[in-house]
């Protein structure tokens, strides 16, 4: 007698196939690219045309409930009260564009499965963790529990989780391949045995990938938030980079089931996305007049990862790297930050001035010129990202060349993110042993401190 570990898993597609020339896969229904994005136009201008409405009148509503960010001098240089509350424009954005996704667009793209539900419910409970945070400064735990219940609003239909199939079926192979043709039963009470089946365990690698990504990118998205328009802009840029490599999808994959492929999803969500942040910037790029906060910054996080994700759809693992790669600049500051504190000693969740932003801004003079190179960055970082994708969707190169790519790209990106830190830790420890020594040279305020003293 046996007792089966979990319930009845949904069917998972096939493991991500080893090459890809171009050719559609059979059965499929042909797309073309083209047609699909001229098809999606409306959910772009109605994310648009919503946000840049909504976005004065939420700054009023803040400026009067006094959800505002005051200056500080030290980190928050702007020289008068900025209302917070951003996000929320950018929500009723994306969520109209969603909406339109249903309503507005025509055959043969209508026939497509719109962007899921569950998406929306995690829209939700991201915006509403969000807002709470923004208002009264939940505490970190209360904010982690509501990015997991937008994650598990993606496990629960299954988006996301057959990343892990990519990642494990290239690695140690498909499921059946593993634990004793698929299966391994450990004894328990006679006449009890525990059966453990490689599917649940893939799915549940898939589940802790979902929550693990959500978490990553929702944070990520939120650190890098430190200047005016930056966020909101390279987030911009990164959507195209998105909106290229689900068109590449479209037309070269094609659409096996109509009604469940996520070639139309993908599309939408991302004009919405894009529409969004650029009705929202001409209000938050400097001079700013609305900050995101953490109502936007973790709603941007959570969409970006939920495209991500969704290029993994089919297993395609080295496609959701493709993107993690146009994601890059949110990531690198990260890992920067974690590595800086963990040497200092500090709190991970201690605020500092020595992110990548902040470093630009102080080295360049302005905010203005800080964020504009910001903004090429990322469009590298997403040239980078859809040049992966094409190479993996166009040629026959195989998967495991994509991998060690990225590996390359990101093992790069955290040992400068660590030199960085340590030379930082080093200077400080320098100009401490001075000041204690009283050797020390006389600072010079930079640009932005002179800024900030004559404000």
């Amino acid at each position: 007698m046996t007792i089966p570990v979990g319930a009845q898993l949904p069917s998972v597609p096939p493991i991500e196939p080893l090459a890809l020339n171009g050719a559609t896969p059979p059965e499929s229904m042909v797309v073309n690219g083209i047609e699909l994005l001229n098809s999606f136009v409306p959910v772009f201008l109605v994310a648009f045309v919503v946000t840049l409405l909504a976005t004065p009148i939420v700054r009023r509503i803040a400026v009067s409930a006094e959800v505002i960010d005051r200056p500080d001098k030290v980190r928050k240089e702007h020289a008068f009260p900025i209302a917070y509350l951003g996000g929320m424009a950018v929500f009723f954005g994306v969520l109209a564009g969603i909406a339109a996704s249903y309503m507005l667009v025509r055959p043969p793209a209508s026939i497509l499965m719109p962007v899921p539900l569950s998406i929306a419910v995690g829209m939700v409970a991201i915006a509403l963790t969000g807002l709470l945070d923004d208002i009264w400064k939940l505490y970190p735990r209360l904010k982690i529990a509501g990015q997991l219940v937008a994650a598990a609003a993606l496990a629960y239909e299954n988006y996301g989780t057959q990343v892990a199939w990519g990642f494990l079926g290239t690695l140690v192979g498909p499921p059946d391949a593993v634990l004793w043709h698929g299966t391994i039963s450990i004894p328990l009470m006679a006449p009890f045995e525990l059966t453990i089946v490689a599917e649940q365990i893939y799915y549940w690698v898939g589940v802790a990938i979902i929550g693990v990504f959500v978490l990553g990118a929702c944070n990520a998205a939120n650190l890098i938030d430190g200047l005016d328009g930056l966020l909101a802009g390279s987030t911009a840029i990164m959507c195209v980079g998105f909106l290229m490599i689900s068109l590449l999808m479209a037309m070269i994959l094609g659409a096996e089931d109509p009604d469940r492929t996520l070639v139309a999803a993908r599309v939408a969500l991302t004009l919405a996305l894009l529409g969004a942040m650029l009705g929202f910037l001409p209000y938050n790029f400097n001079p700013a007049v609305i900050f995101l906060g953490d109502t936007g910054s973790l709603l941007i996080g959570y969409l970006c990862i939920s495209i991500i994700l969704m290029f993994g759809e089919h297993g395609q693992s080295s496609l959701v790297l493709a993107g993690l790669i146009i994601f890059a600049l949110p990531i690198m500051d990260t890992v920067l930050a974690i590595v800086r504190r963990r040497l200092a000693g500090v709190s991970l969740s201690s605020a500092d001035s020595n992110h990548i932003h902040h470093q630009l801004k102080r080295s360049l003079g302005s905010v203005r010129k800080a964020v504009l190179a910001l903004y090429a960055i990322t469009a590298f970082f997403a040239v980078m990202g859809v040049a992966l994708a094409a190479m993996r969707l166009l040629t026959t190169v195989r998967v495991l060349v994509v991998y060690a790519i990225a590996f390359a790209f990101f093992a790069f990106v955290a040992a400068v993110a660590f030199k960085t830190a340590r030379l930082g830790a080093w200077t400080l420890a320098v100009a401490k042993e001075q000041r204690a020594q009283g050797t020390a040279p006389p600072a010079k305020p930079d640009t932005a401190s002179r800024a900030a003293s004559k404000s």
